[in-house]
């Protein structure tokens, strides 16, 4: 599977700091990639909170959990293939 066919999403809330540092991975590891993402905030889901509240920042690459509470560049880029 190539990059361009998988999707990121970025779980997080506003005022996260961790959330703000993942994003920047995220957004330029999308960018060179030329890989879709976006970002969901857990608070406007009760379910999204249920299951991450403690765990934010959570990235999920085709809908599966990838990593909490830090991105780490190098295995984001492993799990893209790139």
């Amino acid at each position: 599977m190539s990059p361009q066919e998988h999707r990121i999403t970025l779980l997080g809330k506003p005022g996260c700091h961790l959330c703000d540092d993942a994003r920047a991975v995220i957004e330029r590891v999308a960018a060179e990639l030329g890989v879709p993402w976006e970002e969901r905030d857990i608070t406007a889901s009760e379910e999204d909170q249920a299951k991450y509240w403690d765990m934010i920042p959570v990235t999920l690459i085709d809908g599966v959990q990838h990593d909490f509470w830090r991105v780490d560049e190098k295995r984001l880029r492993a799990a893209l293939g790139s």
